[in-house]
């Protein structure tokens, strides 16, 4: 049976100091390069015993004694999957700390079915998300990418007031679709400005809504009446194509659907459709698929800002999911509970 979250196994540090786990490290060759930079190994080997010379990409191939003595797995992107066939030959372990977001794809039902704690810096990665959606909605009730196309087109200065009429950041109404991890900071985000912040997540109830400063309404009304619709919902069987042909069609005239979640949730023909009439507008991090035909309109439509799945944590922003997964490790050395814990529940409507 599954063990509480947060409850950690054989985990209490020495007498008189703190223990140093045997930890191995599994992930793609080419994040871990980047994910352990600028001392963050080092500080890593300060709270474990980190085995092996590189990260585990596949563990059919991997050292059989670094897996034996493996109590805590670090991972990241390509992680391989913790099968049962795997666990068998990871007897000691006891913790697996993820320093990205969702652990959905190395993460199986044998790791909570062995009572194994799990944490996940999913919390660190939605900063930069929720951050490059702030952005996005401000842009879009400005009209940056509009005016930003216009006067690189034209090499003149246009005519600003008659451009900008009915357009701008006062009293415009913002619908968040999602109350997940970056959906609330999403809205946390959007308190200094005069905004109205529609909310739309089937299990926030009327008065924790109000709590967080929001309106919480039906998934149709927030898009009827929002100038702008952010998504933030999870990819599950109910929520894909979330936003199809019918949905998309109660978008007012102008209104920007911004889309940093998972490319699944928005039927990608019926926006098209929509985008290339050009009665509404879109900032896509995402979309399916992953990377769309090069002879789709959406590279070159002007009421379109498409990028390569780049809001979250890239750069030096990397940087801070190791550090709080890093922080795991050392709690978990402590024979502490984990802070940012995850249980096989919350998988179930978290992306």
């Amino acid at each position: 049976m599954p063990v509480p979250e947060g409850t950690l196994l054989n985990s209490s540090p020495r007498p008189g100091g703190t223990r140093r786990p045997r930890t191995a490290l599994a992930m793609g060759h080419e994040i871990h390069g980047s994910l352990l930079a600028d001392g963050a190994l080092d500080r890593l080997r300060t709270v474990a015993r980190v085995d092996g010379s590189g990260p585990i990409t596949d563990f059919a191939t991997a050292d059989a004694a670094e897996l034996a003595s493996a109590e805590v797995l670090f991972t990241h992107w390509g992680a391989p999957r913790l099968t049962e066939d795997v666990l068998r030959r990871m007897p000691r372990l006891r913790a697996v700390v993820h320093a990205a977001g969702s652990v959905k794809h190395h993460v199986t039902d044998s790791v909570w079915n062995r009572g194994i704690s799990v944490s996940s810096a999913a919390a660190a990665n939605a900063l930069p998300v929720a951050e490059f959606t702030l952005a996005a909605i401000l842009f879009a009730n400005k009209r940056v990418l509009d005016v930003a196309h216009d006067y690189a087109r034209t090499r003149r200065q246009p005519e600003l007031l008659p451009y900008f009429t009915g357009h701008g950041n006062y009293h415009r109404t913002v619908g968040i679709v999602g109350a997940s991890r970056i959906g609330r900071r999403v809205v946390e985000l959007l308190r200094p400005f005069d905004l109205h912040v529609l909310l739309h997540d089937p299990y926030v109830e009327e008065s924790e809504a109000r709590a967080l400063g929001v309106e919480a309404v039906g998934l149709d009304e927030l898009v009827r009446r929002s100038h702008v619709v952010s998504i933030h919902a999870p990819q599950l069987p109910e929520t894909w194509h979330m936003f199809d042909a019918r949905r998309l069609a109660l978008l007012a005239d102008g209104a920007t659907l911004v889309n940093t979640a998972r490319g699944s949730l928005v039927d990608t023909d019926a926006l098209t459709e929509r985008l290339v009439s050009g009665r509404i507008h879109a900032v896509l991090d995402v979309t399916e698929p992953e990377v769309l035909p090069a002879s789709s309109p959406l590279y070159t439509l002007p009421n379109v800002l498409l990028t390569p799945h780049i809001a979250g944590s890239l750069g030096n922003e990397l940087g801070r999911m190791t550090h709080w997964a890093v922080d795991e490790v050392r709690r978990y050395a402590q024979g502490l509970p984990f802070v940012h814990g995850v249980g096989p529940d919350e998988l179930t409507r978290s992306a």
